[in-house]
């Protein structure tokens, strides 16, 4: 794993929760819960990315 993807998801926490600070403050509520799930999807794809290259490294590890 690199270091990379750590400051990539610490990226994007940073933005969603600025974003999410200025539309509670301008009271679009819903924008903003919209807008951390929006983060917290992208995170998870970038995890899942490199879950599933995880897996494809022991497969070839092992011959499976």
């Amino acid at each position: 794993m690199n270091v990379d993807l750590i400051f990539k998801i610490a990226a994007v926490g940073i933005l969603v929760s600025v974003l999410n600070q200025v539309l509670s403050r301008s009271g679009r509520d819903e924008q903003a819960t919209m807008t951390t799930l929006a983060g917290l999807v992208v995170v998870l794809m970038m995890v899942v990315r490199e879950i599933s290259s995880l897996f494809e490294l022991v497969k070839d590890l092992f011959d499976l």
